[in-house]
């Protein structure tokens, strides 16, 4: 713990007169929120991490909601960056180097959200970002990533006794899911489709029809909640063996003929085998995953600002 105060001390007294010599130009405005070991974290560093996780949440969210996501993340984000700090700081001592065509081919994905490469530095640039700050934090995700797969993951065992338990102990959480089975044809015009729609309810075979008019029957299997709302009520209300009023899907007409419905059943144990292995597998990380970091954390000194 004195090796680290004295560092503190050296820090703050070399950013003293950096700043004092005109040095570290704008370092003065930036308000120190946190000193973690050697690091400083600035409310700059808060608010560069802010916008970006709001480039990597921009594929699952959009507009208010990923402004919503982003604003309920603030409180989280400087345990998060203290965090960060720590695990990249023990990623670096451990020597790990990052392939830089990784930096390159995820750059590449981002990009290719956006319409064009002006429309990507546009927003990197509304976002208080260049692509070289977008390309060092993607390199820092990496570090992180890689020593958190040495030190934790890659220690992470799961017995085939410790599947098996946790299905015996847990059957209530192993049912199917009642499934309806359809064939359904695609037309390419609502005419056509009525047409079809009235053949197959007044009893002609749905295969015979496809093939004499080179037409594929396509089969599928749905639970519910896995259709748009609008869809689901006009399929799933079907009794075996009826057939559905064309229903138009972007640009082609559907009809669905319902062929059978699978009830609920318990899974057996080597149908839920991958879905118990997941579940423990990601719950032991995330309790190693805690432990080592506090571990950590009793090892370094981190000095968050109260004001």
């Amino acid at each position: 713990m004195l090796k680290f105060k004295i560092k503190f001390v050296i820090l703050i007294c070399v950013l003293a007169v950096l700043c004092l010599c005109g040095f570290v130009p704008g370092m003065a405005q930036e308000k120190i929120i946190a000193i973690v070991n050697d690091d400083v974290i600035t409310q700059r560093d808060i608010d560069d991490f802010s916008n970006y996780m709001k480039m990597q949440l921009s594929s699952q969210y959009k507009n208010k909601e990923l402004d919503d996501k982003i604003r309920a993340m603030k409180n989280e984000l400087l345990d998060r960056l203290v965090e960060d700090r720590i695990i990249l700081q023990e990623a670096k001592k451990s020597g790990i180097i990052i392939d830089e065509s990784r930096v390159k081919a995820k750059i590449s994905e981002i990009k290719s959200r956006y319409p064009g490469d002006a429309e990507f530095q546009s927003s990197l640039k509304m976002q208080g970002m260049t692509q070289g700050d977008l390309e060092n934090r993607i390199r820092e995700q990496m570090l992180m990533y890689l020593i958190v797969e040495s030190k934790v993951k890659s220690r992470i065992v799961i017995s085939p006794n410790e599947v098996t338990d946790f299905y015996q102990n847990n059957p209530q959480e192993f049912k199917s899911s009642q499934v309806w089975q359809f064939d359904t044809l695609s037309l390419d015009s609502e005419e056509k489709a009525n047409i079809f729609s009235r053949s197959l309810r007044s009893g002609q075979d749905i295969n015979e029809l496809a093939a004499q008019n080179s037409l594929t029957v396509d089969k599928m299997g749905v639970t519910q909640g896995q259709l748009k709302k609008e869809l689901e009520e006009e399929v799933l209300k079907l009794k075996v063996g009826e057939v559905s009023e064309p229903i138009i899907i972007g640009s082609s007409y559907y009809v669905f003929k319902l062929t059978n419905i699978e009830a609920p059943r318990d899974l057996t144990l080597a149908e839920a085998q991958e879905k118990i292995y997941s579940f423990l597998y990601n719950k032991k990380i995330q309790l190693q995953l805690t432990k080592w970091i506090d571990e950590l954390k009793k090892q370094s000194y981190i000095k968050i600002s109260q004001s």
